[in-house]
């Protein structure tokens, strides 16, 4: 079932380790079929070393439709997020160490850069800390996530969000890279914040981008 929808995830995880989001079986790459059908990444696998027949098939409850692979630990709260945000059909958790070391230290970050407004939408918010494989991670992605595409869990990692593959992928690799110069930037002095009218402007500015 969904092998389309199943190597496209798998094409993503990869990248996800391209850009450095995740190490080793960290992480994991979510996605909503309807609302009976959701494909999870398995447990604890490299992902170099899955294939799509690894990638698991459940309900809305979370039980195995398809699949001989434990799903994520995540799974809770991966279907509490589908569940109460209607709008996100794919849902990615990394450990992305720049945005996460600013969840250390900040309330958020702050949308400083066009390509992180672009690909994220608005400043991301940082979450309380929870305890991981628990139900508690989704409840504050959902009441985080303001107008963001993403959401900085502290002491943890990262959950982006979209309408689709490319658009929760983007959200976080653009996040990684706004995240990190802003790191740079903060060791050099303070840092400038556009205004709420400058971030809606630019809000639009992938309308009409690429081909």
């Amino acid at each position: 079932m969904f092998e389309k929808e199943k190597e496209a995830i798998l094409k993503a995880c990869l990248k996800m380790k391209e850009y450095h989001l995740i190490s080793l079986s960290g992480g994991n790459i979510s996605m909503r079929i309807d609302e009976n059908h959701y494909l999870i990444t398995p447990s604890g696998m490299l992902y170099e070393e899955m294939n799509i027949d690894d990638i698991v098939v459940v309900d809305e409850k979370g039980n195995t439709i398809e699949g001989i692979r434990k799903p994520s630990s995540d799974i809770d709260a991966l279907l509490y997020i589908f569940k109460n945000m209607k709008d996100v059909n794919v849902i990615i958790h990394t450990h992305q160490p720049y945005a996460t070391a600013i969840g250390l230290i900040n309330d958020s970050l702050p949308a400083c850069l066009v390509t992180l407004i672009d690909a994220v939408g608005d400043r991301v918010n940082v979450a309380p800390w929870s305890k991981s494989q628990d139900i508690g991670m989704g409840k504050l992605v959902v009441e985080y996530a303001g107008k963001a595409k993403a959401v900085i869990l502290k002491h943890h990692g990262v959950v982006t969000y979209g309408k689709d593959l490319e658009e929760a992928l983007y959200a976080a690799i653009y996040l990684e890279e706004g995240a990190k110069t802003y790191c740079i930037a903060k060791m050099m002095g303070e840092i400038p914040e556009l205004s709420e009218e400058e971030i809606k402007e630019e809000a639009g500015g992938w309308a009409n981008y690429g081909q």
